[in-house]
């Protein structure tokens, strides 16, 4: 049955690491149709770079082929469940603003319900020399804040208000939350920060995007 929890839940999805990207439809329809019954909403991740080739499904073809697929097997899934549950993308933050261009294109075209952005960077900036920079993976936290905010502004900005943005990457204070708001996000997530700051993390934010909403109007 439905849980029990009255609060917003996410889910995200993405294929095994060793499902070829021509297959890879498959897994993302099988995630939709476990987290249904559960998720308030599902986060189709195409962005983490610790999957080899995970990123070549943003691009355009391979993007608006398996969000028509997905969409069909949601609009099933509603019919079936009498419920519907949002579907929403996880970008890069390493988009080329001509990517992330014919991407927000592609989003609005095929009517796709919002975006989260971003997942974590394969870039090291901020990080040069440090003991493990060289490490390969997904890089998170406050080296990525600064890249995350400038995608969401120009993700913003194509979209002009089309699709509703959830603001991720590098929020380690209210002040990162807050200009994450500002650079056009409508709600926030927290990942890293809460290893570093803990659950009093998430007030602050509340805190902050609340004040900055009544006083900024955002």
């Amino acid at each position: 049955g439905r849980r029990q929890w009255k609060g917003v839940l996410g889910v995200n999805i993405g294929k095994n690491f060793d499902t070829p990207n021509a297959s890879a439809a498959d897994d993302y329809v099988l995630g939709l149709r476990g987290a249904w019954e559960w998720a308030d909403y599902v986060t189709v991740n195409l962005s983490s770079p610790n999957t080899k080739g995970l990123r070549d499904l943003q691009q355009d073809d391979a993007c608006r082929a398996l969000l028509r697929t997905l969409q069909r097997e949601q609009k099933a899934l509603a019919q079936r469940h009498g419920r519907h549950v949002p579907v929403f993308i996880k970008i890069s933050p390493d988009l080329e603003p001509a990517h992330l261009r014919s991407l927000a294109r592609i989003f609005v075209e095929e009517k796709l319900e919002g975006v989260i952005a971003t997942n974590t960077t394969l870039s090291r900036r901020h990080t040069e020399g440090l003991r493990h920079s060289g490490e390969a993976g997904g890089l998170s936290g406050a080296p990525l804040t600064e890249r995350a905010t400038a995608l969401i502004s120009d993700l913003a900005r194509e979209l002009d208000g089309a699709l509703p943005i959830i603001g991720a990457g590098g929020i380690m204070d209210g002040h990162d939350a807050v200009e994450k708001l500002r650079a056009g996000a409508v709600l926030v997530q927290l990942y890293s920060g809460l290893i570093y700051r803990g659950p009093a993390l998430v007030r602050e934010c509340v805190e902050a995007c609340a004040a900055a909403v009544r006083e900024e109007k955002l």
